[in-house]
């Protein structure tokens, strides 16, 4: 139980969103917005930042940008109005921000706040998916910090072997390797996605427990433990079940998820521990 991971601490992260619009949106039009319509204090840091050289505006007519990738938003849940409204679009804003790995991820928040304020169909580049006006507003962070990060960090799933091939897609914005697990049963796919969701919820906490004290690189636990209350961070309820063991292998540049103990029915009986049976 004393094993580790040793993972490389990026010097700067960055987060990517394109605004597409009928009518070209200026600086000055992002700070007016900005500060109308977003309370403190998330009004004041991306106003701060955007008056810095961590936030940059690259406003252009569409033609001038390379073709969006209406494919991959199809498949990531872009509605048919929403993209109507792309191939209306006479504009595209690209708004980047930049800013140290840790609490607060002030390069998402920033960026997706000046994103969420100028009028246009939002992208979130690094999904890549469309962000409704309801999803924007819901995931920017309460007066407290406070998010949910289902509305940052997601499980596709696809299907692989014996079963399903899940990924996260959101915790490289916070600098963290993304996390996957193969071969999860169809009965399963489900309880493991909830599973997972509270190992990311666990994972960034003791990430960014380390980044205060790291220079280049972390060290994280090898085996993590994820428990009700972390499961519950990501729902409306917490469930009923004890703490559960997973262990973290570092193949390439992402974070393989299996059982801390080998065993027949490894993934069911995880579920079933931290969720309650029957886990199917």
């Amino acid at each position: 139980m004393g094993e580790h991971l040793t993972l490389p601490i990026p010097e700067t992260l960055e987060a990517v969103y394109a605004v597409a619009s009928t009518a070209p949106v200026t600086a000055d039009l992002a700070r007016t917005e900005v500060a109308r319509r977003i309370e403190p204090p998330l009004r004041d840091l991306t106003l701060g930042m955007l008056d810095s050289p961590m936030v940059t505006l690259d406003q252009r007519p569409v033609a001038d940008w390379p073709p969006l990738p209406t494919d991959l938003l199809t498949a990531y849940g872009a509605a048919p109005g929403d993209l109507a409204a792309l191939a209306r679009a006479t504009h595209l804003l690209v708004v980047r921000a930049a800013y140290r790995p840790g609490r607060p991820p002030a390069h998402e928040w920033a960026a997706r706040t000046i994103a969420h304020a100028v009028p246009g169909t939002v992208i979130d580049v690094f999904t890549p998916r469309i962000l409704t006006p309801d999803h924007l507003e819901r995931s920017l962070p309460s007066p407290d910090g406070t998010v949910r990060l289902t509305d940052w960090v997601l499980l596709p799933h696809t299907p692989s072997g014996a079963g399903y091939w899940f990924t996260t897609r959101g915790l490289a914005r916070f600098g963290l390797p993304e996390l996957q697990t193969e071969d999860v049963p169809a009965s399963l796919v489900e309880p493991w996605a909830r599973v997972l969701n509270g190992l990311t919820h666990r994972l960034l906490d003791l990430w960014h427990d380390a980044l205060r004290t790291a220079a280049d690189t972390a060290r994280l636990p090898a085996v993590v433990s994820v428990g009700p209350r972390d499961v519950a961070a990501q729902e409306l309820a917490e469930p009923a079940g004890r703490e559960i063991a997973v262990r973290l292998h570092l193949d390439g540049d992402v974070l393989t998820v299996r059982p801390a103990e080998d065993g027949p029915a490894r993934l069911e009986s995880l579920c079933a521990a931290l969720l309650g049976p029957p886990c199917r």
